[in-house]
């Protein structure tokens, strides 16, 4: 059997979906123990990021929110963003 290494939205379904096995030398961990985790060799993940220009649509009343606490909206989307990416809330 050939399994393509392509992330189609099939291929992502079928990894989303694969079942997950654990036991003592794997365990399952909680959320708090996800969030203390840090990478062996630290110094190789302070990387500034590169920032990207993009375009989105948001709801009105979310991007209304956000403009409301005044200048800097756009670094509390990015910052909001990787606080769901980072500890997986999304």
């Amino acid at each position: 059997m050939i399994i393509s290494t392509k992330l189609t939205a099939e291929r992502l379904e079928e990894i989303k979906n694969h079942p997950t096995s654990y036991d003592e030398n794997s365990p399952k961990l909680t959320k708090a123990q996800i969030a203390r985790l840090r990478p062996a060799h630290e110094a190789y993940w302070n990387v500034t990021p590169v920032k990207k220009t993009i375009s989105i649509k948001i709801d009105a009343d979310i991007l209304a929110a956000l403009q409301s606490g005044g200048k800097g909206y756009q670094t509390k989307i990015n910052s909001i963003l990787r606080k769901a990416i980072t500890t997986g809330d999304y």
